[in-house]
Parts: C-alpha cells; sequence; structure tokens
C-alpha cells in the first residue's frame, strides 16, 4: 500500500486495528466475527478445565494404585473410597467390590464362575462410564475444528461481496474505497483459524491422552477382577 493511498484511507476515517475492524464491519459479518469469538471462547474453556480434570485424574490414579497395592485390607479400603470416588481407580474398584458384597451376602449359591461374571461386568459398566465422562467436550471440540473456518470463509465471502458492491455504487476501484471491506473479511477468516486451529490441537492431543487412560482403567479392571477371584477361591 502506497503513502497515498494510506493517507486516503486515514482519511476517510477507517481504523485498521481489531476493534476498529470489528465495528466497522457489516453487520452479518459483525455476527459471524462474534460467534466466532464464542467458539474460541468456548474452546478455550473446555481446553483449561480437561487439562486440569485430566492432570488430577492421573495424580489421584497414581495414589490410589499405589494405596491399592501395599497390601491393605480391600474391605477396609472399599469402606473408605466407596462414598467419595475421587478418581476412575477407586470408582472401578468401589463397583467390583459393592458387586462382591452382595454376591457374597445373596448369591452364595451360585456357582464361582456365576459371580465372576457378576463382578467382571460390573468393573466393565465402571469403566465405560469413566471414559464417558471424560469425553464429554470431546465432540463439541471436533464441531469447533471442523465448521469454525468455514464460518470464517463465509464472513470473508460477504465482506468481499460487500467491498465489490462498493465498487459499484462509488464507481472508483481505488483500493481506498474496497480496503476496508476486503480487511474485514480477512479479519473474519483470522478468527475462524484462531478458533479452529486450537480445537484441533487439542481433540488430537486429548483423544490421544483419552487412549492412554482407556489402557489404564482396562489393565486396572483386569488386574483388580483377578483378584477378586483369587480372593473368592481362597474363600
Amino acid at each position: 500500500m502506497t503513502p497515498d493511498v494510506k493517507t486516503e484511507i486515514i482519511s476517510q476515517g477507517h481504523d485498521f486495528s481489531a476493534f476498529g475492524l470489528f465495528f466497522q464491519a457489516d453487520p452479518i459479518v459483525k455476527a459471524v466475527m462474534i460467534l466466532l469469538l464464542l467458539l474460541s471462547i468456548w474452546c478455550w474453556a473446555i481446553i483449561i478445565n480437561k487439562s486440569i480434570s485430566l492432570r488430577k485424574e492421573k495424580k489421584l490414579q497414581m495414589e490410589f494404585e499405589e494405596l491399592f497395592w501395599s497390601g491393605t485390607d480391600l474391605q477396609n479400603l472399599y469402606q473408605e473410597v466407596k462414598s467419595n470416588c475421587e478418581d476412575s481407580f477407586s470408582f472401578i474398584f468401589s463397583s467390583g467390590m459393592n458387586e462382591l458384597n452382595k454376591s457374597e451376602i445373596s448369591l452364595s449359591d451360585r456357582q464361582l464362575t456365576n459371580i465372576s461374571f457378576r463382578i467382571q461386568s460390573a468393573i466393565h459398566i465402571a469403566i465405560n462410564k469413566e471414559i464417558e465422562k471424560f469425553e464429554q467436550g470431546m465432540t463439541i471440540l471436533a464441531s469447533i475444528g471442523s465448521i469454525a473456518p468455514f464460518i470464517g470463509l463465509f464472513g470473508t465471502v460477504w465482506g468481499i461481496v460487500n467491498a465489490f458492491q462498493s465498487i459499484a455504487i462509488s464507481n472508483n476501484t481505488s483500493l481506498a474505497v474496497v480496503a476496508p471491506g476486503i480487511a474485514e473479511a480477512l479479519f473474519a477468516t483470522a478468527l475462524g483459524l484462531i478458533a479452529a486451529i486450537p480445537a484441533v490441537w487439542a481433540y488430537n492431543k486429548f483423544s490421544n491422552d483419552l487412549e492412554k487412560l482407556s489402557n489404564r482403567l482396562d489393565f486396572f479392571g483386569i488386574e483388580f477382577g483377578s483378584v477378586l477371584i483369587r480372593k473368592m477361591e481362597k474363600g
């Protein structure tokens, strides 16, 4: 942009700062910008919340696993955690122990294989519930990552159309006429990418973290189920 064009644009009162582009934008483009800003805030809220919860979950799992394998009595441990399951391991443990206690009371006449099946089913259901809990928000991240660029593209197209309308109305092809509309359009594209890029990155990262979490839950469920079965076999 030449100095003469800059002077002409400034003299027409156009502000090319982020706030200026927003307040001077067409109502449709402005609505697109607001929507993209809200999607970006929503995306970061999910990212921050999920990062904190996964970090806390990993720490509590390590603490419970250490306590579980320390040789403490399982019934005593069950009494401690059954009313306050802070992590997935303790929830899975409580579900399995609850089924074991019910089996010992009301199903003592059943064969060991039937009781083992019920315990394994309770553990499996508990694992699925925990995985489902941690997957909350993943669909939103995927959706934002997919649609935000297209929403921004819509704002871009609309802004460019307005720029060409300005040319037609003023019968002037000067860059000073089309620059504001094009700048608003490109700003909408930038906001779309600002919303989409963190969402895609977070979705991929959390998908990998949740896969690892799912594997840890499965391994713990298998080991815990084996411990309970050996406990029943010993009587």
